[in-house]
């Protein structure tokens, strides 16, 4: 470009528009594998794509995050998360290794390096962020009420018209009793010692309802719509996300924008199939215009 060109394109674009330009030109030279040599020397970026896969800690016995179906395959909300970073970063979601770990080292191994991220239903909370970077959410759970379709009593509207002959089972924990007296101050509590023995208690018609996971009601009914109904109540937000390691932001950096292109961008046909197997819904429709991610 000689001296007149460029001031004809500086009077054009001014001199911020003349920058831009010179930049889309250098990007549509530069390789993914170029310029993720620019991020920082120790970023787990640079790391995966030389490895040519990415390493997720997660689980395999926790419908709808992760399971293994009929055919042995690990699926799951959380397995499909692994899959679009996978995609993101390779453009081929089975460029992933799924390291199997209890829930008590979801941090342990993200911070010791034996997994690049770990995606495990994990509650995001101020006191786990001081030890691990989390991902922007990509779930927001809560708990919610189970019933029978056959039930005379099913809906919440129901439950609590019944008052103090309501009768809920919910995992034993400190904070049951409040929990479910937060939205049905009457009711009789059940605390039960299992997940299993909570809704075994509502089949065998001991209690109303049962308080568990909302991701839980959504897969059981929609696995199960002849045993299983939603009460329609939810309630107690909780936020789920991805474990990474502290001080590296330009891996955080990217596991942020792969989500969010994956689950509001152009590229969401993996997270919106995973919505509809798992929770048996359509994803929300996202509409052009003003930012609402």
């Amino acid at each position: 470009m000689n001296d007149v060109s460029k001031r004809r394109e500086f009077l054009k674009f001014g001199a911020a528009g003349l920058a831009t330009a010179g930049l889309a030109a250098a990007a549509s030279t530069t390789s993914v594998r170029q310029a993720a040599a620019q991020a920082s020397s120790d970023s787990l970026l640079r790391t995966v794509l030389d490895r040519g896969s990415i390493l997720v800690g997660t689980g395999s016995t926790n419908a709808p995050w992760h399971f293994e179906n009929e055919a042995g395959e690990l699926v799951g909300m959380d397995i499909t998360m692994g899959r679009i970073l996978a995609k993101a970063l390779f453009d081929d979601e089975s460029k992933v290794e799924f390291v199997l770990q209890d829930p008590a080292q979801r941090i342990p191994n993200v911070t010791t390096g034996k997994v690049d991220v770990s995606i495990q239903f994990m509650t995001m909370s101020s006191q786990r962020a001081q030890l691990i970077n989390f991902s922007r959410p990509y779930y927001v759970e809560g708990v919610a009420l189970l019933s029978r379709p056959d039930a005379e009593v099913k809906t919440f509207d129901q439950m609590k018209a019944k008052g103090a002959e309501a009768r809920i089972s919910i995992l034993q924990n400190v904070d049951a009793e409040n929990s479910v007296h937060a939205v049905l101050p009457e009711a009789q509590v059940m605390q039960i010692d299992t997940q299993a023995n909570v809704l075994q208690a509502l089949e065998s018609q001991r209690v109303d309802a049962a308080a568990v996971d909302l991701s839980t009601v959504r897969w059981l009914v929609a696995r199960n719509p002849d045993r299983y109904f939603d009460a329609g109540k939810q309630w107690n937000t909780m936020l789920y996300g991805a474990a990474l390691r502290q001080g590296d932001l330009d891996w955080l950096s990217f596991v942020n924008t792969a989500f969010t292109v994956g689950m509001f961008g152009h590229e969401t046909a993996l997270y919106d199939k995973a919505f509809k197997d798992f929770f048996g819904l359509e994803a929300p429709a996202r509409v052009p215009g003003f930012p609402t991610i």
